[in-house]
């Protein structure tokens, strides 16, 4: 038998049963379309986390108190003890660093900014010094950005994010608009560029102050991040944190032999270690959308048994009239794998749809794939031919005369 007659047979078997076959591959649906749902949003989530990172560029180092992740309670209470990085820490490695090429501080807070009878609330308050949108790769597309006059006299200005704009000043130019931050008021000087929601979250819901105003107006008691960009020439990442690393030990009076009393991150650890989150989430997700496969290859082969039950006699005609069981067990087999392989395209285009809605729901990035779409067909066809081998063989192993004899 031609493998193109073959098909057709095939297509024309689960036609004819149509229920019967949507029942068949619901399993093999809903493991495909879990798997694919979950790769795009991984994928997708794995790239705008790169691409967001890699905004303060490969080369750049971050120093901070606490570690950028905290696997326990006594871990956490241990760097809690930790002496706070402090403004006059930034400024003695923007002095002393020869290899880095640029330095910023930030501190970051939530609050509530208003303006008139609006006000925004969980926005993020960040204190930066005024090289910090040149690191960060923030565009200003209206006004100005901060300036190292408004870090010298701690100036009460602001840049905003678009949240604060179309919320607490509609309709209006917002440009030397004063909005009150915290109780303090302060002047719009500028507004970023709009960068929609991610995860769920806003991301133009922001207003970004000084850091000199910062710690004037929120107090000094809270711990500096400080940035620095090293360049892009080989080696210079790591040449940069080795004396970042010496030069903080030093101020801080490390002793020699003991830990680091802050933490040293770059882009490669964030992206590393989300990456690690998501592949252990999609693995589990995975593991369990691999159980709805079994249970969908398992159906199909119980239908595939109660198929060649019905169609004793039709197998002994064929081999009456000349089909070898290579022939007859082709057949069975490609009917099994066109069945899971219909059920997996459903799962792919179901898979997709579901994770374009999560985007479209919470903002939540997703990319597809083509090699996750390949590897969801695969994996489809990969188990209707695995379920299918049992009753095709018992198909093509059926007595022609005894097959005939059957009342089917």
């Amino acid at each position: 038998m031609e493998f193109k007659e073959a098909v057709r047979l095939a297509l024309q078997s689960l036609w004819a049963n149509k229920l019967r076959t949507v029942l068949t591959l619901i399993g093999v649906v809903i493991g495909v379309a879990s798997v694919i749902a979950v790769i795009t949003l991984v994928n997708g989530a794995n790239r705008f986390v790169a691409t967001k990172i890699s905004g303060y560029g490969s080369d750049t180092l971050t120093v901070t108190k606490m570690p950028s992740v905290i696997f326990s309670g006594e871990d956490y209470l241990k760097y809690q003890k930790r002496k706070d990085i402090t403004f006059e820490d930034y400024q003695y490695l923007e002095q002393t660093c020869t290899r880095c090429i640029l330095i910023g501080a930030q501190i970051s807070s939530t609050g509530k900014v208003v303006s008139g009878k609006q006000s925004s609330t969980n926005t993020s308050i960040n204190g930066w010094t005024s090289n910090m949108p040149e690191m960060t790769n923030l565009n200003v597309v209206q006004g100005r950005s901060l300036t190292p006059s408004d870090d010298d006299h701690g100036t009460h200005v602001a840049v905003i994010g678009y949240d604060i704009v179309d919320n607490l000043l509609p309709n209006t130019d917002p440009v030397g608009k004063e909005i009150r931050v915290d109780g303090e008021i302060y002047t719009v000087v500028g507004v970023g560029e709009r960068m929609g929601k991610t995860l769920g979250q806003s991301q133009d819901n922001y207003v970004d102050i000084p850091l000199s105003t910062y710690m004037h107006t929120h107090g000094e008691h809270q711990s500096v991040d400080i940035y620095a960009k090293a360049g892009t020439a080989s080696g210079a990442l790591d040449n940069a944190i080795d004396e970042v690393r010496a030069l903080m030990r030093a101020r801080r009076h490390d002793m020699p032999g003991a830990d680091d009393s802050f933490a040293i991150s770059t882009n490669d650890t964030f992206v590393s270690l989300w990456k690690q989150l998501t592949t252990t989430f999609a693995t589990v997700v995975v593991g369990i959308a691999s159980i709805s496969l079994v249970v969908g290859g398992v159906v199909i082969m119980n239908i595939m048994l109660v198929s060649v039950t019905e169609r004793t006699r039709e197998i002994g005609v064929r081999k009456a009239l000349g089909a070898r069981r290579n022939d007859v067990m082709l057949q069975f087999l490609i009917e099994s794998a066109t069945m899971s392989l219909v059920g997996g395209l459903i799962g792919v285009a179901g898979g997709a749809g579901v994770a374009e809605a999560v985007t479209y729901a919470i903002g939540w990035p997703s990319s597809v794939q083509l090699w996750s779409v390949l590897l969801g067909l695969f994996v489809a066809g990969g188990v209707g031919i695995f379920f299918g081998v049992y009753p095709a063989r018992k198909a093509a192993m059926l007595d022609p005369i005894v097959a005939l004899r059957s009342e089917m």
